[in-house]
C-alpha cells in the first residue's frame, strides 16, 4: 500500500539521542507511526513488523498506531531507519528531502535489524559498541 512518508523528531527521540546505540533510542527511531484504519486496511495490530519500500532502499520497522498522522501518511523519527531508505540527494541544499518521500508499505514476518546491524549494512560503521 503506499503512502507519503514524512520524518521528523519525537520527545522520545529526544530523551535516548544521547546513546545512539540504545535500545530506546533504536524502539523509537525504528517506528512508523499510521493512521488506526490505513493499519486495518494492511491487516496489522500495533507493533506489528512492516517493510518500508522508499526511493533508496528498503527496511523493516515496527507500525504503531498514532492519531497524530492522516490517513495514507506516515511518520518515521529521524535516524538511521528513515536514513535507509530516503534519498540522499539534497538538491543543493545541503539537507536530503526529509518530508515528502513517496513509500510502500506491506506486513512481514521479518523482525526490525538492530541499529549495528542497519549501519553495516549502509556501507559505514556501526555506532560504537
Amino acid at each position: 500500500m503506499r503512502f507519503l512518508m514524512i520524518t521528523g523528531r519525537t520527545v522520545n527521540q529526544g530523551v535516548t539521542v544521547e546513546n545512539k546505540t540504545s535500545s530506546g533510542y533504536a524502539e523509537e527511531t525504528s517506528t512508523c507511526f499510521m493512521h488506526e484504519l490505513d493499519m486495518l486496511d494492511l491487516g496489522l495490530n500495533d507493533g506489528d513488523a512492516i517493510l518500508v519500500t522508499g526511493p533508496c532502499g528498503m527496511v523493516v520497522m515496527r507500525a504503531t498506531v498514532s492519531r497524530e498522522v492522516e490517513m495514507g501518511t506516515v511518520f518515521v523519527p529521524y535516524g538511521p531507519y528513515a536514513n535507509h531508505i530516503i534519498d540522499a540527494g539534497t538538491h543543493s541544499t545541503g539537507m536530503p528531502d526529509f518530508k515528502s518521500h513517496a513509500i510502500e508499505i506491506e506486513p512481514t514476518d521479518e523482525k526490525p535489524k538492530g541499529v549495528h546491524k542497519l549501519m553495516e549494512d549502509l556501507g559505514g560503521l556501526a555506532y560504537d559498541r
